[in-house]
């Protein structure tokens, strides 16, 4: 007889899109406890075929929840999608907010693993135990129209999500969107889904998560509680509760970080008059979450449009030269509703820019965009389009994933997450911005390589773990995996603290580092663009932009590759995949 399980539902939902056959599987207590869910389950179930192409039938496309997920545990309503990104060829996943990890749990499932093609477009809907392929006639329609006739049809509450015109013209750029307003971006796990016909997911669970000690979660949510309200980052009257992420909008311009010019330069003169209150000004924005969290960084303008994040803020400014706000929101509400990933998307008409000497106009940038989602050559992302004009260099991208908006010269724990990364260009699996600009827990040098590497090893593990329990990141610039542990604790019944959950971190990363070398990525991989260590000019005010010290950087990413326990050109090793109980490479 099976021991009851608490906080996990304790069933993966497989789906064939081939056969519409569906299968449920009882996965090992121990695989739970070893994974913990969300990234970590999900790369257990991608780890066989994670070799697989991306038109492959068999490479599956995963949604997990985690632990915490559905609980009353705070900012807990997040998912993990994944699968093998079109855009780099690497791991890659996506965390998605809004209402449809909580949802799936509610419906009893503590994932999806979703394989096949469908011979035409289809939807899959759930409802609990209940689950339909529907044929859809929405192909080729806009995310916005998908939610729309979802909303229709469907009940009070359920969560949805879907893909746009992007994904389905073959554009690696394309995100998934959930509930209207949360992207599930970078990496171009949207493409997957139109290899599978897959067009939209719409779930409805009516029942509850079983967790094993009430009074116990009930008291660790109280702890983080209070340590979130003494917060100004994530509940002062600046903060993202307040102003959305792009909150840190002036912190970078204040920093000369802010990614100028194809990060030509790092300093935006136009800065200060499209900052996060000059937006709030403009459109009188509310606040809106996802399931479980009262942060509610996500805001809506008046006028029901999604305000950009901080990211969108800054690409589709200083990074292409743009000064009027009103053509930001309409580049970030057209990427919504056509599936693109604003990131990489701005970061591509960025490197479009520096090419051919072009300013946009609003009509030059909304055409573009459509373009991008329609079978344009930009689609294909910035090192495609850079390549094919015979300059590889001018494509701000590691592993060919477009660079978020914080300059690396300006933060070097930045500098080796970005070139770190197991999903390529990503400021968000080490997240250095919390030490180096937000100070949390402690401030770092920040023009400083010392102790870097080891930071960034800790960090990613932390973040492996808080993307497998099913919690936001922005709650740790408050509480700490301690916090969480005693929250994991009670929910599941099981023993946990800080040093476990990291563990347990450690054992999702490094599993991702071997798939990434099953594919083929060694150090040649792991760097950044040549614009970074060289003398570039100046940032455009009395501050010049200092390149990084190449040499520095080297070092540092060898200590890095010491301190994971990879070889010398990054490769992990058997004998530390053997420690850590993970199959060892092949």
């Amino acid at each position: 007889m099976r021991t009851p399980l608490f906080g996990w539902t304790g069933k993966v939902l497989h789906i064939d899109l081939c056969s519409g056959e569906t299968a449920v599987q009882h996965p090992a207590r121990r695989l739970y406890e070893t994974c913990l869910g969300g990234r970590g389950l999900a790369g257990h179930f991608l780890r066989p075929v994670c070799t697989l192409e991306i038109d492959d039938p068999d490479l599956p496309l995963l949604l997990f929840a985690g632990p915490l997920t559905g609980t009353i545990a705070p900012t807990s309503g997040r998912g993990t999608f994944m699968s093998r990104s079109p855009l780099t060829g690497a791991i890659c996943d996506s965390s998605v907010g809004g209402r449809l990890a909580t949802q799936l749990k509610r419906a009893g499932w503590d994932g999806l693993v979703i394989t096949g093609r469908a011979d035409s477009p289809i939807g899959i809907e759930i409802m609990d135990g209940e689950v339909r392929l529907i044929p859809t006639d929405l192909a080729g329609a806009t995310t916005d129209v998908v939610f729309d006739h979802l909303a229709l049809k469907g009940p009070t509450g359920m969560a949805m999500a879907a893909i746009g015109p992007a994904a389905e013209n073959g554009s690696p750029l394309a995100c998934v969107m959930a509930d209207r307003h949360h992207a599930a971006g970078r990496g171009g796990l949207g493409l997957v889904w139109a290899a599978k016909n897959l067009k939209y997911i719409a779930v409805k669970g009516t029942g509850k998560v079983r967790v094993h000690d009430k009074a116990g979660l009930l008291r660790a949510r109280e702890d983080i509680l209070r340590l979130m309200a003494a917060s100004p980052v994530l509940l002062g009257r600046h903060g993202f509760s307040c102003r959305g992420t792009g909150a840190i909008y002036d912190l970078m311009d204040a920093r000369r970080m802010m990614p100028t010019d194809n990060f030509a330069r790092t300093r935006f003169a136009d800065a200060p008059r499209l900052n996060a209150p000059a937006f709030q000004a403009a459109y009188d924005p509310h606040g809106h979450g996802c399931t479980g969290c009262h942060i509610r960084c996500k805001k809506i303008a008046a006028d029901g449009r999604a305000m950009p994040e901080f990211e969108t803020m800054s690409h589709f400014t200083a990074l292409i030269g743009n000064t009027d706000m009103e053509l930001v929101m309409q580049a970030n509400t057209l990427c919504n509703r056509l599936g693109l990933d604003t990131i990489s998307a701005g970061a591509t008409l960025a490197c479009h820019r520096e090419i051919t000497g072009e300013d946009f106009t609003e009509r030059t940038l909304i055409k573009a965009l459509y373009d991008m989602a329609h079978g344009g050559h930009l689609g294909r992302g910035s090192l495609d389009f850079a390549e094919s004009c015979g300059r590889a260099e001018l494509s701000m991208s590691v592993k060919g994933m477009e660079l978020a908006a914080y300059d690396p010269r300006g933060a070097y724990g930045m500098a080796l997450g970005y070139a770190l990364s197991t999903r390529g260009g990503c400021h968000l699996r080490a997240y250095p911005v919390s030490h180096e600009i937000l100070r949390k827990p402690v401030a770092t040098d920040r023009f400083s390589f010392g102790g870097k590497a080891r930071i960034i090893k800790l960090a990613e593990d932390a973040n492996a773990a808080v993307d497998s329990l099913g919690v936001c990141k922005f709650a740790f610039l408050a509480a700490g995996l301690e916090e969480y542990g005693r929250a994991f604790a009670a929910a599941t019944g099981l023993e946990a603290d800080g040093r476990s959950l990291m563990a347990a971190g450690e054992r999702v990363y490094y599993n991702e580092k071997i798939m990434n070398a099953e594919n083929g990525f060694e150090a040649c991989d792991d760097d950044l663009p040549p614009r970074f260590f060289a003398e570039e000019g100046s940032s455009g005010g009395d501050v010049t932009v200092r390149p990084i010290d190449r040499a520095a950087f080297l070092e540092a990413r060898a200590a890095y590759y010491r301190i994971r326990g990879l070889d010398e050109i990054g490769r992990p090793t058997h004998e530390t995949s053997t420690r850590l109980g993970l199959e060892p490479p092949r």
